[in-house]
């Protein structure tokens, strides 16, 4: 076998690298494992699945500082409404039991959101006159 000419050599090619870029623009949901856009429609930071409403816990105290040292999962556990009219998903972190309420997305399951809404009513402890009349 000839030996190898180490004058003729070509220089390595360099990788390219991406620190430059933005961040990744999608995210794997925990729990239902779909590939999720981070651009979402009538919000500015998105934080949880439109299919499933699971998040991760990664903000703090600010949305979209993502400085929370915890990222368990978290399970969307009810609904609230502002009064402005705005809806806000309540999510239960399942590692450090924290609540944080989070604005609903444009392109989030209408049927998920009506399901978790429809908890309470469900709820055969719960007294279903009282809520009605609230």
């Amino acid at each position: 076998m000839p030996r190898r000419n180490p004058a003729r050599e070509r220089p390595q090619r360099r990788k390219p690298t991406h620190h430059h870029l933005e961040p990744a623009d999608a995210f794997r949901c925990v729990g239902c494992r779909l590939d999720v856009p981070m651009i979402a429609p009538g919000t500015a930071h998105r934080n949880h699945c439109p299919h499933c409403l699971t998040s991760l816990h990664v903000d703090h105290r600010i949305p979209g500082d993502r400085r929370a040292g915890c990222r368990g999962r978290m399970a969307a556990l009810s609904v609230t409404v502002r009064p402005d009219g705005e809806w806000l998903i309540i999510h239960h972190c399942q590692s450090c039991g924290e609540l944080s309420a989070n604005r609903i997305a444009g392109d989030d399951n209408a049927l998920a959101l009506l399901r978790i809404a429809m908890r309470p009513l469900s709820d055969s402890r719960l007294p279903v006159n009282a809520l009605l009349a609230l």
